[in-house]
C-alpha cells in the first residue's frame, strides 16, 4: 500500500494545501463579504413587511380580480374565451407593438455591429502597432502613434458602455423628440462600446503567425485586415453580436416606455390606466419575443461554433 501511495503521488489534501495562495483574492473576498453585511444591515430591508395581512390581501385581489380580463370576469372560465380575448388584444395593438420592438432591436444591433467593427480594429494593439501582427511586440516598439490611437479608442469605448441605455435615451429624447430613434440610437451607442471591447480583444487574441506571414509577403496593413483578420475574427465576433441582440430585444421593450409605440409603450399605458389584465398580456408577449430571439440566437451561435 505504501509503495502504491508513493507511485500515486501526493494526496488531494496535500495538493490543496500546497496550492498557490493569493492574499489579494482572500482580502477581496473578505471585503466583499463585509460590504454585503453592511448593505444588508444599513438598508431599509425587513422581511416582516413582506408577509403582512394587507400584502396577502393585495396579492389575492390581484390574482383573482385584477389579473382577470375585465370582459370575462362575470363569465365561467373557458380557455376559448381567454384565447379569443388575447388574440383580439394582440391584433388591436400587441402584435404591432411586438413587431416595432423587434424592429428597434434589429436596427440597433446592426448599427452597433457596424460601428463596433471599425472601433475594434483601431483599438486592437496588434493592428495599430508600428509593427502590426508581429508576436510579442513590446509596448515601446509599438510606436507612439499606435499607442495613443488605441488608448484613446479604448477610453472612448469605456465611455460608450459606461452610460446605461436609459440615460442615452433620455438625452436623445430631448434632442430628437418622441420617435423610435432615441431608443434605437441609445441601444446602438451602448452596445457599440461593448462589442468594440469584445471585438478588439478577439482581434488581439488571433494567431499572429499567419497574419505576420502575410506581412512578410508584402501585404499592407489594410490587406492583412481584409484577407486575414476579417475571416479569422468574423465567427467569434458574430457570436458576440447575437448575444447582444438578445439584450437589445429586452431593452427595446423597456425603452418603449419613453413614448415609442412598442410593447413598452402599451405596458406603460395599461399600467397607468390600471388595466392589469392587458399589462400582463403585453408582458407575456414581450417574454415570448425574447424567448424566440434567444432561440434564434442560440441556433446561430451553435452553428457558428461548429463552423469554427
Amino acid at each position: 500500500m505504501s509503495a502504491f501511495k508513493k507511485r500515486a503521488g501526493p494526496s488531494i489534501d496535500a495538493q490543496h494545501r500546497a496550492r498557490p495562495k493569493s492574499l489579494l483574492v482572500r482580502w477581496s473576498l473578505c471585503a466583499l463579504g463585509a460590504l454585503v453585511v453592511y448593505a444588508w444591515f444599513s438598508g431599509d430591508i425587513a422581511f416582516d413587511d413582506m408577509f403582512t395581512a394587507r400584502r396577502a390581501e393585495n396579492l389575492e385581489r390581484f390574482v383573482t380580480v385584477d389579473a382577470q380580463p375585465f370582459e370575462l370576469r362575470e363569465e365561467a372560465f373557458s380557455p376559448d374565451s381567454y384565447v379569443a380575448w388575447a388574440w383580439k388584444l394582440g391584433v388591436d395593438r400587441g402584435f404591432e407593438g411586438a413587431l416595432a420592438t423587434l424592429a428597434m432591436a434589429v436596427v440597433a444591433i446592426a448599427l452597433a455591429a457596424f460601428c463596433a467593427a471599425f472601433l475594434a480594429l483601431v483599438s486592437a494593439r496588434n493592428v495599430s502597432s508600428k509593427r502590426p501582427f508581429e508576436a510579442l511586440v513590446r509596448a515601446s516598439d509599438r510606436g507612439w502613434y499606435g499607442r495613443i490611437t488605441s488608448g484613446l479608442v479604448r477610453a472612448f469605448l469605456v465611455f460608450l458602455r459606461s452610460i446605461p441605455e436609459y440615460i442615452w435615451a433620455y438625452v436623445l429624447l430631448a434632442l430628437l423628440g418622441a420617435s423610435a430613434w432615441p431608443a434605437i440610437l441609445a441601444l446602438a451607442i451602448h452596445n457599440s462600446g461593448i462589442l468594440g471591447k469584445l471585438g478588439g480583444e478577439t482581434i488581439e487574441n488571433l494567431e499572429s503567425k499567419s497574419l505576420f506571414a502575410l506581412r512578410q509577403l508584402g501585404a499592407s496593413r489594410a490587406e492583412v485586415v481584409v484577407a486575414g483578420v476579417f475571416p479569422l475574427a468574423l465567427s467569434r465576433y458574430l457570436l458576440y453580436v447575437f448575444y447582444r441582440f438578445e439584450t437589445c430585444v429586452r431593452e427595446a421593450t423597456v425603452l418603449g416606455m419613453l413614448g415609442v409605440v412598442s410593447l413598452g409603450y402599451w405596458i406603460q399605458d395599461a399600467r397607468a390606466k390600471q388595466f392589469y389584465d392587458q399589462m400582463i398580456l403585453f408582458v407575456l408577449l414581450g417574454a415570448g419575443i425574447v424567448l424566440l430571439a434567444d432561440l434564434f440566437s442560440a441556433l446561430v451561435r451553435a452553428k457558428l461554433r461548429r463552423a469554427t
